[in-house]
């Protein structure tokens, strides 16, 4: 009913219509208005009612926007592990602005704020979980930076109620002090009081370091020795590859830290049309980086071997019987590989694998030194089989371990060394499960786990 005329030049008529000739309605209120051929009263109302709702939609709106940048902004910080100082560089400052003009990036203060209060967010998040779970267990590591700084990690691991495993990392900490066992347990504790698990954590594993095995003696836990780094110890110190690897290491050392070295090499490898690769150093605390070390300059003899001829060094290149060594050792090393990154996963439970692992390490050894090979690479093989029965055999005496190995529906009795051994674990489960059920019918509160497992020395305080 309105009049075509008044419409095409007034936009107010997007928001009323008439319902009379001397009234109209608010399309967005149902309001009714007098209607006296103008469209003024249609404007204070308009202006007066919904235009400040409009201008509370555009801030809220907005509001969320920035908010909702800000934390993509703390996700990239966080997930990227970039610096604070970002918000100041020019470049990022000119792609932010491009993306969105209206976004204003907060300042490096201001996104540290943001940063901390969403990690205390996150924190209280995982506390919450870890007040639901009645055990946790910890892994706890210490390593120096480029900077030789010093830095203590501590890691819990915890079954979660229709999850299943779940890690959490409680803490990395800078630790400039000697690193003696109660200055450690020293730490330790403070994190396990901070995160409300203190009178829950039933094992911590670390590596063999007499400090600290000490530290967890000192906090009173169970102590597990991290397999994966024992197996790691077993091949770097075997003496009969020591002096390879010491030659393997200044090789790989000269061709990382020369710049003509690494241009030559790729040129021969382009000139061979082959893959372009880098050759791999050994790092002392890198699990499995012998093994990919002589790997990859097993790959490489030809093209290194070609780009050494060309160049002026005092490196030795690796002789023909030294390579023919490293082959035969490689494939008696390649199981310990596969076994620590099997053992190092997070993923899964690995206490039950342990057991087996060895067993069929010890037979891989076995089998493949039937072959015919050098006596070198036999004498590594013999000292690789003597090294892990000697760490590692008293591992299925243990009752964590031997009943973790039982319950496993993969391995169960197939999984122990000998019938002998299998046959003690089955006696401990079921004495285990017999004070359960004595103590259930008795009302009394069942074992714990920790009185049940106490330790009383072996392999937890010898290495």
């Amino acid at each position: 009913m309105e009049p075509a005329n008044k419409r095409r030049f007034s936009s107010m008529w997007e928001h009323f219509e008439m319902i009379s000739p001397n009234k109209v309605k608010c399309l967005l209120c149902s309001k009714e208005l007098a209607y006296n051929n103008n469209t003024s009263s249609m404007q204070r109302h308009y202006r007066a009612i919904h235009d400040k709702k409009e201008e509370t939609r555009a801030s809220s709106s907005h509001a969320t926007r920035k908010q909702d940048l800000d934390e993509a902004l703390v996700y990239l910080i966080v997930r990227d592990t970039q610096p604070f100082s970002i918000v100041e560089d020019v470049g990022f400052r000119a792609f932010v602005r491009k993306l969105d003009p209206n976004y204003v990036l907060p300042t490096r203060q201001a996104l540290k704020a943001m940063v901390e209060a969403r990690y205390m967010s996150e924190k209280e998040k995982v506390k919450a979980k870890v007040e639901k779970v009645a055990a946790v267990s910890l892994t706890s590591d210490m390593w120096t930076s480029i900077n030789m700084d010093a830095y203590l990690a501590v890691t819990c691991h915890f079954v979660e109620e229709k999850v299943g495993l779940s890690s959490v990392l409680l803490g990395v900490q800078e630790f400039p002090q000697s690193h003696t066992a109660e200055n450690i347990a020293c730490v330790k504790a403070s994190l396990m009081e901070e995160w409300g698990i203190t009178n829950k954590v039933t094992c911590m594993v670390t590596d063999g370091a007499p400090n600290m095995i000490a530290c967890v003696r000192e906090l009173k836990l169970r102590h597990h020795l991290c397999i994966a780094h024992t197996l790691n110890l077993i091949v770097k110190k075997n003496p009969v590859l020591s002096g390879i690897r010491a030659k393997a290491r200044k090789l790989v050392g000269y061709f990382r830290s020369s710049t003509t070295a690494k241009k030559k090499l790729t040129q021969v490898q382009l000139y061979l049309g082959m893959e372009k690769m880098k050759l791999m150093q050994e790092v002392e605390t890198r699990w499995n980086s012998t093994n990919l070390m002589l790997q990859r300059l097993v790959e490489l003899r030809e093209p290194v071997g070609a780009a050494l001829a060309g160049l002026q060094h005092d490196v030795s290149m690796l002789t023909s019987d030294e390579f023919s060594i490293v082959g035969g050792c490689l494939s008696l090393l390649s199981p310990f590989f596969e076994a620590t990154v099997e053992l190092s996963a997070e993923e899964n439970v690995s206490v039950s694998k342990v057991v087996p692992l060895m067993k069929m390490l010890e037979q891989n050894l076995q089998e493949e030194m039937v072959r015919p090979a050098s006596p070198v690479a036999l004498e590594v093989g013999d000292q690789l089989i003597r090294q892990l029965r000697e760490k590692l055999h008293t591992l299925q005496s243990m009752s964590i371990v031997s009943l973790a190995t039982l319950l496993d529906p993969r391995f169960k009795v197939l999984g122990f060394f000998s019938q002998t051994k299998a046959t003690e674990a089955i006696k401990r489960l079921t004495s285990e499960c017999a004070t359960i059920i004595r103590a259930q019918q008795s009302g009394e509160e069942s074992p714990q786990a920790s009185s049940s497992y106490a330790v009383t020395g072996g392999i937890y305080f010898t290495f």
